[in-house]
């Protein structure tokens, strides 16, 4: 096998994948929490949220194999256990199943959390001048901010 040569030193493919590890375990702890919301949500607003709660783990779920092959592109290991991701995400997990309001607002706080990470890794994506992982990270940001906006706008 060759060396790694695209244009991004060592240093920096690093510390973008260090970060980007921080956003997929945010992003999967994410995506896990929407697929038990799905599973679980109930009362007057129950079949609204559970396909809205659908249609986010399934989006999800394709943004946690994005970030994972971007990290594995900088060539780095992927993280990809419970272990890994519950030390790397700064989403707080849920005990028990919440009323479908709270299921709202954990998510919205979720998103949100996610577009915070995003920022850190867009960050250091600029600095190491990777216009993939930015690509990649704002295309993130975006998805998470309309997300959470479509969540706030459910609860008013």
């Amino acid at each position: 096998m060759t060396d790694i040569n695209i244009g991004i030193n060592t240093e920096d493919r690093n510390k973008i994948a260090e970060g980007l590890k921080c956003l997929l375990a945010d992003s999967y702890t994410l995506y896990l929490q929407t697929h038990n919301f799905h599973w679980n949500v109930s009362g007057p607003q129950f079949r609204e949220l559970h396909l809205m709660f659908e249609e986010q783990y399934l989006e999800l779920a394709v943004a946690v194999d994005d970030i994972a092959e971007r990290i594995r592109t900088l060539d780095v290991a992927a993280p990809g256990t419970y272990k890994e991701f519950s030390r790397l995400t700064s989403i707080e997990e849920v005990d028990g199943v919440p009323s479908s309001e709270v299921m709202l607002d954990l998510l919205t706080k979720g998103h949100e959390q996610v577009v915070n990470t995003s920022r850190k890794v867009l960050k250091l994506a600029q600095s190491g001048d990777d216009e993939s992982t930015i690509a990649l990270v704002s295309d993130r940001m975006r998805v998470h901010e309309k997300t959470s906006w479509m969540l706030r706008a459910t609860r008013k």
